[in-house]
């Protein structure tokens, strides 16, 4: 029987060291791929059909890659991620988690600082937004904030004309305040909390502190689940989720440790009398 002749084969290039693909070029010719390579694989000829045979030492450990056909199949070309692309969208998603903590821990802390204690601060100013030409700004951003002393507060606008818009804004928040405006500017009296309220100011800053607990956690999620997109796509290994999840885990229970801290602090801020 006549050998058939091998005339030209390209390859793929390869995920990872554990997939193999090959693609024919030459016509009629018909390559076949399993699941697992046997120990042994031959070439034989006919006039229809090729089989590979070689040692199995090499690829013994190896899965070979399917995948269904499509227009690159069918060209005989097939492109695989490099491993550098790989790499870089695992850096990305762990990236992106980082920075929607830490976009976290902002808002939780911003939420802290808008609960009122005994103490004048000007953070707790910094919710609130003044209809100014039209438009919403923030009020730290048209007029100087000041405390003169520990229990008051000093609002000065840089327009003048904004006076009342500032003292309507302020009225309409929910920082509990009843603003004096004098046409120059407008003082903001703090009135000492009871005990009960500081019992409830507490709870409140433990709602909080939960709910940025619980978006952090939602962080993660979303995180591991790219990973198993990766995953899927064959670009990762299920012990390389695992170990990725690992460090994944570590670094929201910093966030988490975070959120405890400055929670841990808000309340002793509530406390002081």
């Amino acid at each position: 029987m006549a050998t058939a002749p091998i005339r030209a084969f390209t390859h793929a290039k390869l995920n990872f060291p554990s997939s193999l693909l090959l693609v024919s070029s030459t016509p009629g010719l018909r390559t076949h791929f399993k699941h697992r390579l046997p120990d042994a694989l031959k070439w034989s000829s006919s006039s229809s059909y090729v089989t590979l045979q070689q040692g199995s030492a090499a690829f013994s450990r190896r899965q070979l890659l399917t995948t269904k056909p499509n227009a690159a199949w069918r060209a005989g070309v097939f492109r695989c991620a490099t491993i550098e692309e790989i790499e870089a969208e695992k850096s990305a998603i762990e990236n992106e988690a980082k920075d929607r903590m830490e976009k976290t821990i902002e808002a939780v802390r911003a939420s802290f600082n808008a609960v009122r204690t005994g103490r004048a601060n000007p953070s707790m100013l910094d919710r609130i937004e003044v209809e100014y030409y039209g438009s919403p700004v923030s009020l730290k951003s048209i007029a100087q904030i000041n405390t003169p002393d520990a229990s008051s507060l000093l609002v000065q606008p840089y327009d003048k004309s904004s006076l009342k818009a500032i003292e309507k804004a302020i009225v309409n928040s929910d920082v509990g305040l009843t603003p004096n405006n004098d046409g120059e500017v407008i003082r903001l009296s703090i009135p000492q909390l009871t005990a009960e309220r500081r019992k409830e100011l507490s709870k409140i800053v433990a709602k909080q502190a939960e709910e940025g607990k619980v978006a952090i956690r939602n962080i993660r999620r979303d995180a591991i689940k790219a990973y198993e997109k990766l995953e899927k796509e064959k670009k990762l290994s299920e012990d390389n989720v695992k170990d990725l999840s690992s460090d994944l885990q570590k670094v929201t229970d910093e966030y988490m440790k975070k959120i405890e801290s400055i929670q841990k602090q808000k309340e002793k801020e509530l406390l002081t009398v």
